[in-house]
């Protein structure tokens, strides 16, 4: 097959698959390959422990918008999903940014279209745009600031308080911030797939098999689950949280992923994944964080593709939000 051809054939696949050769330690040439090209790689929490462990930078969406603007280096490999990669390059233009997965997507930013969301914006003009960052460059570009699960609530009390605000696109994550606030933001109806479909009935019945385990959840998850919870924060509170507190046992409503990091950090406590309400395995992943892999890394490096491109004009309407965002956090 022409070489030609094989380039196609990744375009369609969104990703590079190739024959390797038996024996290849894909860690070792994945470092090897970051040397030799300038290139660093950053991993969300929720990646494969793999992954995670062959980054050089680990973090949650705020930590890794930070890295990517101030990192040194000529190529960014973001190993998360798209709109992750899009922030990189939004805030770092002159850099190659490439994601070992083109299909990386994500439920929530997928579940607020840029054209629905202008024309809604549109019918409240009066009303200051709030986006979390896990939205599309484009509904970046339609914002007033962007903010994390880490730095929401912040970002929600430097707004005057007589100023109306539409929230998107997580509408349990908006909820739980007008609980907080005392606003009433008008919502966008969207949600993630991981931290919507957790069961409250199968996390009450891990706390009867686990009395003394106490319940950590992401504010994305649904109010019930908030409830019953005996801490709700982001990935990365969660994750602080499971360090300095006394508890040995802890039921973990988020995705999977953060699991590794909390076991290294904490080798002598348990660590059970919250399970979603049709479960097999009893743990809840993001289909689109566990599409990378190291092979995939390893060849998104070798020939420096898929990159991540946006265009200049949406690039620089979104960076503005972004950065404010970095500014009040």
């Amino acid at each position: 097959m022409e070489y030609g051809n094989i380039k196609d054939i990744w375009k369609e696949r969104g990703f590079i698959d190739e024959p390797l050769d038996d024996g290849i330690n894909l860690a070792e040439e994945i470092r090897k390959l970051c040397k030799q090209k300038h290139a660093i790689i950053l991993a969300h929490y929720y990646e494969n422990a793999d992954v995670q462990d062959v980054a050089d930078f680990i973090g949650d969406s705020l930590d890794l918008s930070r890295k990517a603007a101030h990192v040194d280096a000529d190529i960014v490999v973001f190993a998360g999903v798209h709109f992750m990669a899009e922030t990189a390059k939004i805030l770092s233009p002159d850099k190659r940014v490439l994601i070992p997965d083109l299909n990386a997507g994500c439920s929530l930013a997928e579940s607020c279209p840029p054209d629905e969301f202008a024309a809604f914006c549109a019918q409240h003009p009066d009303h200051y745009v709030v986006t979390y960052v896990n939205t599309s460059a484009a509904i970046k570009a339609l914002s007033d600031v962007c903010c994390t699960s880490t730095n929401a609530l912040k970002i929600i009390q430097h707004i005057p308080e007589d100023r109306k605000i539409i929230f998107a696109p997580d509408r349990n994550l908006g909820n739980y911030l007008n609980s907080l606030t005392g606003r009433d933001m008008l919502l966008w109806d969207g949600a993630c797939h991981v931290h919507e479909e957790f069961s409250l009935e199968n996390i009450l019945a891990l706390k009867n098999q686990y009395p003394d385990a106490k319940v950590l959840a992401h504010p994305e998850c649904r109010k019930p689950i908030r409830i019953v919870a005996d801490f709700v924060g982001s990935t990365s509170a969660l994750l602080d949280f499971s360090e300095t507190d006394s508890c040995q046992t802890y039921i973990v409503a988020t995705e999977s992923g953060i699991l590794h990091q909390m076991r290294k950090r904490n080798p002598d406590k348990l660590f059970i994944p919250a399970p979603p309400k049709d479960s097999t395995c009893g743990c809840n992943d993001c289909k689109y964080m566990k599409l990378h892999n190291l092979k995939k890394i390893y060849l998104t490096l070798k020939y420096e593709w898929p990159e991540v491109a946006v265009p200049e004009d949406v690039r620089i309407l979104a960076e503005s939000p972004i950065r404010l965002m970095l500014d009040w956090s």
